[in-house]
């Protein structure tokens, strides 16, 4: 785990949504604002916002959105320096959190449900659990409030444990070129999905994506942990699980276990595994998951 822009309104015109980050500084008249993410709307209906993971952009949600957005308004985003997206300078999760929030403030989204993957699923935990009044119900497609016991495969893994190594890979990607991020990106790609064409398709979005921002995303959720925080979210949370890389099945309960400690302070959280999906569940599994998310949010 943890792996063009139009409106289509109901008034059927286009607009191009772009959220501002709050640096501006030094910047003349003449010149524009850096953005954390922008914003596709598709659709009508109760507000749901998407949100991708590290290294991809709102592209990945195309199929489950062409779906889900017959019966909702989707808010599809791309985050600065995934994919194509410029990126911003310093911090990048917590200002993405931030203009979010008042992005929901300013367009008078009721209580939006929040669909994230990966990185987008740690995002989503951290809206609900900083704004639990303000953020709806939340899908965890394959992501969680911590990264590094996903690394360690430790739950007693912390952010005190982990800061040589968060410092030493935020500083790796700040040196790296573009051409060595997507050289990178080719080890470990068939944990990201099941078909080739699939994973070319992600391998795409890495090489796009800017190494510097890549860096401090992966910095910035080995030194954040919200496993504490989200006891604050009241709201109903389900936690999709992506089984499908794993080397054998043996490794089925340990893995479970480390998924439940994650969200066990949550008092409406749900865990339900696919063992046959890797971790882009929205290629590997489409009509799985677009089932699971119609049935979660259906539900009163």
């Amino acid at each position: 785990m943890f792996s063009q822009v139009s409106c289509k309104c109901s008034t059927g015109k286009s607009t191009l949504i772009a959220v501002f980050v709050g640096i501006m500084a030094s910047l003349s008249s003449s010149s524009e604002a850096a953005t954390s993410f922008t914003v596709e709307v598709q659709g009508t209906g109760s507000p749901v916002i998407m949100i991708p993971g590290l290294m991809s952009d709102r592209r990945v949600w195309q199929q489950t959105a062409s779906e889900l957005s017959k019966t909702h308004q989707l808010h599809l985003v791309s985050i600065a320096g995934f994919a194509g997206q410029p990126a911003i300078e310093g911090a990048l999760l917590p200002v993405v959190k931030t203009e979010l929030l008042d992005y929901i403030k300013t367009e008078k989204l009721q209580r939006p449900a929040i669909i994230g993957h990966s990185l987008g699923a740690f995002l989503a935990y951290d809206l609900a659990s900083s704004a639990p009044d303000t953020i709806g119900k939340i899908i965890a497609v394959d992501g969680l409030p911590f990264l590094a016991p996903v690394f360690t495969r430790d739950s007693n893994s912390t952010v005190a444990s982990m800061k040589a190594q968060a410092e030493g890979i935020r500083n790796f990607y700040a040196q790296m070129q573009p051409a060595q991020l997507a050289a990178t990106m080719q080890q470990g790609m068939e944990i990201q999905a099941r078909e080739t064409a699939t994973r070319e398709r992600v391998q795409q979005m890495g090489a796009q994506s800017d190494p510097k921002a890549v860096g401090q995303a992966i910095y910035e959720l080995l030194s954040t942990d919200l496993r504490d925080k989200v006891g604050n979210i009241t709201q109903p949370v389900l936690q999709l699980g992506a089984g499908g890389a794993l080397p054998s099945e043996a490794m089925r309960p340990a893995v479970e276990a480390l998924y439940k400690q994650q969200i066990n302070k949550i008092p409406q959280a749900t865990l339900v595994f696919n063992w046959q999906s890797r971790h882009f569940m929205m290629w590997d599994e489409p009509v799985w998951l677009l089932n699971q998310i119609n049935q979660f949010l259906a539900e009163k």
